[in-house]
């Protein structure tokens, strides 16, 4: 049975006493006092008064950067109107979700609620036992199983850790951190399906979790995404100049146009296309939530971006855009190795030449959905299904093994 009464908690929510040598003293004064008189009490101590360490909006060198939501709470300042909201570097109170200013933010939380979901929901007995059949898989299926359960695994909790760490205490905007605060627990839903995945198939739970550090064509990825993370983690990383808010940006494109907007995407058609062969199938329909899951984190990643281009036009520079050309391309070519890596051969209908194109397209698109040029003209989509599979009522047909259908979930537009 559960109890509800927390001891712990309820002693940790007690004031700690304050301690002064000086009162200390004269209670050990009234213990070493042996006449019947009481000690006199000893004079009331002064707590000092809170001060904050900056001010609202400015750092310890008198820098002007946005607000944490830790500021001290100051009496009688004016109420919140949607003019004093921005993305970043807003100096109004964040601790007030409403009123709205960005309603396509709050809309996306709404819809990220409605598209729960669980692993354990997910049946995986027909996977057990194909896995357990030693004809049952080829020994190139079995890699790009393993191979994607190892990224994945590492790869949600670096996004979680960049997202808790270093994004939501730089993007000022109230409806924005709650979606963000979805996304986080999303990202740690994804890791428990990992895991989930990995424990009902008997895996080797060491060799599949630290894969990032031992595969060099896993590690690659989630090291050139590791720059980026302890760029914005930096504790002494503000916005508010030129260069510290083009830094932000830079990161937040690595981050949702790259490394979950294109790092995801050959896991994503390996293991559906395992699915749509009638292998695999609790696998791949855990990473079809979880495709579903990150393309609403990128397209929010993508408005969050062009919000902030709208808000800091001055930031959009002719040699910003092509160093951020050349970000993409450098993902484009680790994600290519992985491709290379994981099909050593072609598997399932696929080839290495096909992941190669089918990443010049979707890289187009990223750039597109930007305001940056194509960078593959002609690239053309060697997998027309994918764009099916974030519609899970239309897919339902391939992976008829979940039991519990959510009904709010199953009513979204994923257009």
């Amino acid at each position: 049975m559960l109890n509800w009464e927390d001891p712990i908690s309820a002693l940790k929510s007690k004031p700690t006493p304050h301690f002064d040598p000086q009162v200390a003293g004269l209670a050990a004064e009234a213990v070493a006092d042996t006449a019947s008189q009481a000690a006199p009490a000893p004079a009331a101590v002064e707590m000092p008064q809170f001060t904050p360490r900056v001010t609202v909006g400015t750092d310890a060198n008198g820098e002007q950067h946005g607000v944490t939501g830790l500021e001290e709470v100051e009496f009688g300042a004016h109420r919140l109107s949607v003019d004093d909201k921005r993305m970043i570097n807003c100096r109004a109170d964040v601790n007030q979700l409403v009123p709205f200013k960005y309603q396509w933010a709050w809309q996306k939380y709404l819809d990220a609620c409605a598209n729960h979901w669980m692993p354990q929901e997910i049946n995986m007995n027909a996977d057990i036992a194909l896995w357990k059949d030693p004809h049952g898989l080829t020994e190139d299926e079995r890699l790009i199983v393993k191979r994607n359960l190892g990224f994945f695994s590492t790869a949600d909790s670096l996004v979680a850790n960049n997202l808790v760490l270093a994004v939501y205490r730089h993007i000022t905007n109230p409806e924005c951190r709650q979606y963000l605060l979805r996304q986080a627990f999303e990202e740690a839903l994804h890791t428990h399906a990992y895991q989930y995945c990995v424990e009902s198939l008997a895996l080797d739970e060491a060799e599949i979790f630290n894969m990032y550090r031992e595969v060099p064509a896993v590690h690659d990825k989630s090291a050139w995404a590791m720059r980026f993370t302890n760029s914005l983690g930096d504790p002494n990383f503000h916005t508010g100049t030129y260069d510290a808010d083009q830094r932000l940006l830079r990161d937040l494109i690595a981050f949702y146009v790259v490394f979950e907007g294109i790092f995801f995407y050959v896991g994503f058609v390996q293991v559906l296309s395992m699915g749509r062969r009638n292998k695999m199938t609790g696998v791949a329909e855990q990473f079809q939530y979880i495709m579903r899951d990150e393309s609403m984190h990128m397209n929010f990643g993508i408005d969050v971006i062009n919000q902030i281009k709208i808000e800091n036009p001055q930031l959009w520079t002719a040699a910003f855009r092509d160093e951020m050309t050349r970000l993409i391309r450098e993902g484009v070519e680790l994600e290519v190795r992985y491709a290379r890596d994981t099909m050593p051969r072609g598997v399932l209908g696929l080839n290495a030449a096909m992941f190669e194109e089918y990443l010049h397209f979707i890289a187009n698109r990223r750039c597109a959905q930007i305001g940056l040029p194509e960078q593959y003209p002609g690239a053309t989509n060697p997998f027309p299904w994918m764009s099916e599979v974030i519609d899970l009522k239309k897919e339902k047909n391939f992976f008829e093994t979940r039991v519990t259908e959510y009904q709010t979930g199953g009513a979204l537009s994923w257009d």
